[in-house]
């Protein structure tokens, strides 16, 4: 037998394997890059990174980000060069203007929405109506009407809305229904919530298009939807009925001028008080937000560091609030945005006791630097006989809104995720939930009159909650909320 062509003839073989399993791996990867969800996002400003750097980092094998569009073409020129430096393909830029053409052109699987608050509708209902799941910030409107249409295109689509409630997610606040869950203090019969924002992160909202009723909602819509929600999640309940108070203070004119200032300027850039005023915002000293915002002025004329003393800021900053849910449980709220520290601190009082729960998030103008979690964070059980007993707090992952930002974006991008028995996905029906509590709230600012949330929407369901020992309200999902 003649061996001399063998070894030849093996060689060509093992180079023609090696070289149809490369073809193979790489059909393989493509087939798996093409079964990741496509992504794209209106509005590219801070409240997008979150989503950006979940689909440039730990889901990039889940989806990608294919296209963005927003009204700044500095912001979307930004973008690329951050999605190259993470080593991702650039999304393709559109300008706000060709939002729709975006949708024909790409047809993604989802959009994400992170535009100014009033204009969360707009884009919601005209990606549900070309057939697109939508991926929204909290709140996910600002105003009765815009829920109304936004409930109404869910209906119509088929189509489905995520609302990205990360404090749900937080694991010492998924410790809090866990406790709650377990019946420690039996059927809730009332709740405490005090909510304080500092003078770094309160006075935030002043400066910036928050300020703006108009676009924000005030702070009962555009933070207080956060607490809202948490309520309603805890207490798996719904909402009924809202009575408010609430005045600007402290942000104003004359409290510049008790501070020793002259009065209101445009901006702090441009402020001749800017040594003077300790509420000066440096916004040249964040290299993110000079990107994002400072070098992108000539583009839309948007200053990131108003003044906080202008006189048309027209939302308030001391805020109190009473709501009534159907199952019985009263919650008393209130939000100051000019403390010292920022956090909360909230309390159920149940047939069996007491639950205690505090979190410091900023220890004063200075951070929360030196704190422990144990510092930071208390919750105890006070039971109606008995002496109480601190819990030790859930951690988990490092990262925004206490560890909840990394774990709601694995529930949202990751199709392995597991199931949740907290339930903490949010629809738009705890979307429309929450805001209509805030929203309610404004109306009450201006008539001083108690409002009834089935006045205001009609068709919105209940979300689907967990499950809470011997509670009055019904968890699953009832027939309607009707319109008084």
């Amino acid at each position: 037998m003649d061996h001399s062509e063998g070894p030849a003839v093996r060689r060509r073989d093992v180079l023609g394997g090696l070289a149809a399993g490369t073809a193979l791996a790489a059909a393989l990867d493509a087939q798996a890059a093409d079964r990741r969800k496509r992504y794209v996002s209106v509005g590219v400003g801070s409240r997008n990174r979150m989503f950006q750097q979940a689909l440039w980092g730990p889901h990039k094998a889940h989806g990608e980000l294919i296209a963005a569009c927003d009204v700044n073409p500095g912001r979307l020129d930004y973008l690329a060069r951050e999605a190259t430096k993470a080593g991702a393909r650039p999304p393709k830029p559109y300008l706000a203007a060709d939002f729709d053409k975006m949708l024909r052109e790409l047809k993604p699987d989802a959009v994400i929405v992170t535009t100014p608050d009033a204009f969360h509708d707009d884009y919601v209902v005209r990606a549900l109506d070309a057939g697109c799941d939508v991926i929204t910030e909290k709140p996910m409107t600002t105003t009765a009407a815009k829920a109304q249409r936004i409930l109404d295109a869910v209906k119509r689509s088929g189509r489905h809305i995520r609302v990205t409630f990360n404090y749900r997610y937080s694991p010492f606040r998924s410790q809090v229904k866990e406790l709650l869950m377990a019946g420690e203090i039996g059927d809730v019969l009332s709740v405490d919530f005090q909510w304080l924002l500092n003078t770094v992160h309160g006075a935030d909202y002043f400066r910036r298009w928050h300020s703006n009723k108009a676009i924000s909602g005030g702070l009962m819509v555009h933070k207080a939807t956060h607490h809202f929600d948490l309520v309603n999640w805890w207490l798996s309940d719904m909402p009924v009925s809202v009575n408010a108070t609430g005045k600007r203070e402290f942000y104003t004119p004359e409290m510049a001028r008790r501070f020793g200032l002259d009065g209101a300027h445009q901006r702090c850039r441009t402020c001749p008080e800017k040594a003077e005023c300790s509420f000066f915002f440096d916004l040249a000293a964040d290299p993110a937000l000079k990107a994002l915002y400072l070098d992108n002025e000539k583009y839309d004329g948007y200053f990131r560091d108003q003044c906080v003393w202008r006189p048309e800021i027209n939302i308030e900053d001391t805020m109190n609030v009473i709501v009534g849910y159907a199952g019985g449980t009263t919650l008393s709220y209130s939000l100051n945005a000019f403390n010292a520290w920022e956090g909360y601190h909230i309390a159920f009082n149940g047939t069996k006791g007491r639950l205690e729960h505090s979190v410091v998030e900023q220890a004063g103008v200075a951070g929360a630097g030196g704190h422990s979690v144990d510092d930071r964070i208390k919750t105890r059980i006070v039971p109606m006989r008995g002496d109480p007993r601190d819990i030790v707090p859930q951690t988990g992952a490092a990262g925004g809104h206490g560890g909840g930002d990394a774990v709601m974006l694995a529930d949202i991008f990751d199709p392995n995720a597991p199931k949740d028995a907290l339930l903490r996905a949010a629809d738009e029906r705890s979307g429309a939930a929450s805001i209509l509590v805030g929203v309610a709230a404004n109306k009450c600012f201006e008539t001083g009159q108690p409002v009834k949330i089935a006045d205001l929407v009609t068709g919105l369901d209940w979300p689907v909650y967990a499950k809470m020992p011997s509670h009055k309200a019904p968890v699953a999902q009832p027939p309607r909320m009707a319109k008084a």
